[in-house]
């Protein structure tokens, strides 16, 4: 069984969990967006430790709280763990915070980071294949300290296509242009995807995941 939700269908489960709806939060979403907190969390351990994550192709996503960096200042932890020879293992931001739209206007943001080791002052850090992306409410392109976000996280196996939403643009981000930029929901009045043998599905009010069966395929 698969789970894979667009990024607007994240940032609902998202909502849902925030505000405890339990009309919109649908029964089986903790199993598969767990919760981590603490020192289980995602810039606390490398990611193949993390419940369910490994090197062959499962995606995983996981409900946390983003932690400063410092006691002062703003800037997030992202460091997994220090080596005894001064270097790190740590989440870089690659590309732009991209603001994902509902209807054109901005619901939340979303973030690309991937995983370095060997990072530090006097070495060459070393890009390796954990990619994490990492989405949160609002209308602020960052994140604050405590409040609950999501973060996809896999180990790519496959290089990107060139022209994917993760390549950068030069143009400035303004909510009422049609621009690259943004991570736009094409079809508002519904979460589901179009089933092209079947042009008369009814969406629905509720916001539900997306599962694939090997067998046969459903929405729950």
């Amino acid at each position: 069984m698969k789970f894979d939700p667009s990024d607007v269908e994240v940032l609902e489960h998202l909502e849902a969990k925030v505000r405890l709806d339990d009309h919109k939060l649908h029964p089986l979403i903790d199993e598969y967006i767990q919760t981590i907190e603490g020192e289980d969390g995602i810039c606390y351990t490398h990611p193949e430790n993390l419940p369910g994550a490994s090197k062959y192709g499962q995606v995983r996503h996981y409900f946390h709280r983003p932690l400063k960096a410092y006691t002062t200042g703003t800037r997030k932890r992202r460091k997994v763990h220090a080596d005894e020879d001064g270097s790190e293992t740590r989440w870089h931001k690659t590309g732009k915070t991209r603001p994902i739209l509902v209807q054109g206007n901005v619901k939340g943001y979303k973030k690309i980071l991937v995983l370095y080791t060997n990072y530090g002052k006097k070495k060459r850090p070393e890009k390796t294949n954990w990619v994490m992306h990492q989405y949160h409410l609002g209308n602020n392109a960052d994140e604050k300290e405590g409040e609950i976000i999501v973060s996809k996280v896999f180990y790519q196996t496959q290089p990107r296509q060139c022209g994917s939403n993760v390549k950068d643009s030069s143009s400035r981000i303004k909510p009422n242009l049609n621009t690259s930029n943004f991570v736009e929901y094409y079809n508002p009045t519904s979460l589901f995807s179009f089933n092209k043998f079947d042009h008369n599905d009814q969406s629905s009010s509720h916001v539900l995941p997306k599962f694939q069966v090997n067998n046969n395929s459903f929405m729950s």
